[in-house]
């Protein structure tokens, strides 16, 4: 292989979500393990909520299938 050619990367470099730190290939897409355990802190206390969608009605149960 040609030392001159371009190596492309498999993911490009991103920014840690939780500090801003280039992130690491190891615990993508954070910098540090530390930046990942907190980011699932938040998610395991509910600091991060999916929104469901109002106009989906749960089916009743005596509806058959």
């Amino acid at each position: 292989m040609n030392s001159d050619s371009k190596i492309t990367p498999l993911r490009p470099k991103r920014p840690c979500p939780e500090c801003g730190k280039p992130s690491a290939r190891d615990t993508f897409p954070f910098c540090s393990a530390r930046c990942k355990d907190i980011d699932l802190n938040r998610w395991l206390k509910g600091a991060y909520v999916i929104k469901a969608r109002d106009d989906e009605e749960e089916p009743d149960a005596d509806e058959p299938k």
